[in-house]
């Protein structure tokens, strides 16, 4: 059975194993679910990017254990960036750093930086603590579609291509890490998440920037996070129920997704509910967008890039 309970001792030696064989497994966080492969194993890296059809000038995110090993995969780690990383890790943030001598080009895409986070998830670290490694472990599911925030999402995408899935539950927040570039003159958030810009500058006692330049993270292009199913934005629940009326009216099969305010539960339940509008044959969902501050502002950008690939 490729899910197994990711809290078992032989399901963790079992992953071990797998990994030790550049075969890809599926690990719970947080956030979402990842595909995961050694950080020391080129070629299982490259796995990693024909299973999922990623362009390989697309950089990955290195999973370590804890804070104190951020010095073997980083250097030149300025001390607002050391102050932020032991606050919030394990956590759901990733911070671009420049790469130590030990990462390889197929984990940056060539790039001489290098994307890092300690996850918050108990069998993701247990793991990890098994290992005298690190991990990559970008999502679980084909470029560009819809996150999987459950086992059974990840072999629903990837079927035999993932040796093993460790099954850790439903992912507590369901949205991906916020990246934060500390490369540059000043740090910039190039993905938004559930770590805000105001808990960063506070915590850093430091002033971000609005993000610029090329794609250089997970996350960062315009058209990402899309079901099959068309995703049409709302500004409110009046608004979703007149385009409802206008869509439906020809016969389509159409649905709202509105979480009345709840950002919480938004991005917790927003990757299964489109997910879900897929299985069901929905054509378009109509997904009202909530307030664009803290977490909704992550909610806002997934639905932005979902409504935008959609188009295409």
């Amino acid at each position: 059975m490729q899910i197994q309970d990711g809290r078992s001792s032989e399901t963790l030696d079992l992953a071990v194993k797998y990994l030790r064989q550049d075969l890809l497994i599926g690990l719970p966080t947080e956030t979402v679910y990842g595909l995961a492969a050694l950080a020391s194993r080129p070629q299982a890296i490259s796995k990693i990017f024909k299973v999922k059809a990623r362009p390989t000038n697309h950089p990955l995110i290195l999973h370590i254990a804890d804070f104190q090993q951020l010095d073997k995969w980083a250097k030149n780690v300025q001390p607002f960036v050391a102050k932020i990383c032991q606050q919030i890790w394990p956590g759901p943030l990733t911070v671009i750093l420049q790469r130590s001598e030990k990462i390889c080009d197929e984990i940056t895409g060539a790039r001489e930086t290098v994307a890092i986070r300690v996850p918050n998830h108990g069998v993701a670290l247990a793991l990890l603590n098994k290992l005298d490694d690190g991990l990559v472990a970008p999502s679980a599911n084909r470029f560009g579609k819809v996150s999987p925030t459950c086992a059974k999402h990840v072999v629903d995408d990837l079927g035999d291509d993932v040796a093993l899935v460790l099954d850790g539950g439903f992912c507590a927040i369901g949205v991906e890490s916020t990246i934060l570039d500390c490369t540059r003159a000043y740090p910039q958030i190039v993905r938004s998440g559930a770590i805000t810009r105001d808990e960063l500058e506070s915590i850093g006692n430091i002033k971000i920037e609005n993000s610029d330049g090329e794609s250089r993270a997970s996350g960062m292009l315009e058209k990402h996070y899309a079901p099959k199913c068309r995703v049409v934005l709302a500004e409110n629940s009046k608004d979703a129920e007149s385009r409802l009326a206008a869509l439906a009216s020809d016969g389509r099969k159409v649905e709202i997704i509105d979480f009345f305010g709840d950002t919480i539960a938004y991005a917790n339940q927003l990757y299964a509910r489109l997910r879900q509008a897929d299985e069901t044959g929905t054509d378009v969902v109509i997904a009202v967008m909530p307030i664009n501050t803290g977490l909704g502002e992550a909610v806002s950008d997934r639905l932005s890039k979902a409504a935008a690939a959609s188009k295409s």
